[in-house]
């Protein structure tokens, strides 16, 4: 794994760590598009990778699956889920401290629209 590769796993992760921790959102919103779009992993492959940084709290035997059939990157997961702990806690202190209900709402409507639209007319 190469440098860059290392800091757009990190970036991924952070950024996913952040938005789930302020609005609800990360793995499949976040992650399996930063995969492919990013760092050029099928959609298999990326879902897969995404699972696997979040074995933990679940999906533990869909991962084993992906895994089984060589549709998982071990190493892309675990930089994810460590950069995704640290933007997990600030993304939550963020949202607990800083916004409003409301703006909460509207920032998590947005950034479904957004992917909505981005998979519905601009996916390949």
């Amino acid at each position: 794994m190469d440098l860059s590769t290392l800091l757009i796993l990190i970036v991924i992760g952070l950024l996913a760590g952040l938005l789930s921790g302020l609005i609800g959102v990360g793995g499949g919103i976040i992650i399996v598009p930063a995969l492919v779009y990013f760092l050029g992993l099928s959609q298999h492959m990326a879902q897969g990778t995404s699972l696997a940084l979040m074995l933990p709290p679940i999906g533990i035997l869909a991962a084993m699956n992906y895994y089984k059939a060589g549709e998982l990157n071990v190493k892309y997961a675990i930089v994810i889920a460590l950069a995704f702990i640290v933007g997990g806690y600030f993304g939550s202190k963020i949202s607990i401290d800083v916004i409003s209900e409301t703006l909460m709402k509207k920032l998590f409507g947005i950034i479904l629209l957004v992917t909505a639209i981005k998979i519905l007319f601009f996916s390949k």
